[in-house]
């Protein structure tokens, strides 16, 4: 295979990527607290014996956006937003995850969880627990939460040390390896925070990476027919 096929397989194979990518992000525009994902595009160049270098690209690293996604008012005595940087503190089987999903409830043990069963931390980095039927539920905008004004505990609100290097492990959960500290940011009751996916723009690059993808598709074909005519070429002739 010639310079030029490898190299257009190496872009078709970033393509297919960054489709996957945006077709996520279109699925998860509806999901709280999920944060869009994009892709980076790397090029690597290496020397050829005899000739000038060659050059590929690959795509092969993820960006996540941070940016702040809309505030949702559910009036929901259990689901909270964040307003600023910072994240809600969630305790795993793997240890310790970020998260600015705000969807919780209380489970059997009186524990306040996600959806998923993990448990809210305070910020103390213990289980936060709501006693029921103990009163209305009450959270200040710096997480305390209270019972008829006696305080239970506040609530963890904590940013990663080195945000760029966060591990996504599914849509909105985070894994902070070089670790956290508290962060000062607003927590709001009775809301919840949307996903910062703009519909509109993933739908535009959907559009324009399948263009470009089908490009790529007719350059291979296009080259393949190509050394097909040489070789039937030289075989009739030899």
């Amino acid at each position: 295979m010639e310079s030029t096929s490898y190299i257009t397989l190496s872009r078709q194979s970033g393509l297919q990527r960054e489709m996957q990518v945006v077709a996520n992000n279109i699925a998860n525009a509806a999901t709280t607290g999920f944060r869009a994902e994009g892709m980076i595009f790397s090029e690597y160049v290496k020397s050829v014996d005899g000739g000038a270098s060659l050059s590929m690209g690959q795509g092969n690293i993820g960006k996540t956006s941070y940016e702040q996604g809309g505030l949702s008012q559910t009036n929901g005595t259990y689901d909270f937003a964040i307003e600023g940087d910072g994240y809600f503190l969630v305790q795993t089987p793997q240890g310790d995850r970020l998260t600015r999903a705000g969807a919780f409830s209380p489970n059997a043990e009186g524990q306040l969880v996600t959806p998923d069963g993990f448990p809210v931390l305070d910020d103390g980095r213990a289980p936060l627990f709501v006693p029921a039927g103990a009163g209305t539920l009450a959270v200040s905008s710096d997480g305390t939460l209270s019972i008829n004004g006696a305080p239970l505990g506040q609530m963890a609100v904590v940013r990663p040390l080195e945000p760029l290097n966060m591990i996504r492990e599914d849509g909105v959960m985070f894994r902070a390896d070089a670790g956290d500290e508290p962060a000062e940011a607003r927590i709001l009751q009775g809301f919840v925070e949307n996903s910062n996916v703009n519909p509109l723009l993933e739908l535009s690059r959907m559009i324009e990476v399948q263009r470009a993808y089908e490009m790529g598709q007719s350059f291979l074909k296009t080259e393949d027919e190509r050394v097909r005519a040489a070789v039937k070429t030289l075989t009739e002739n030899s």
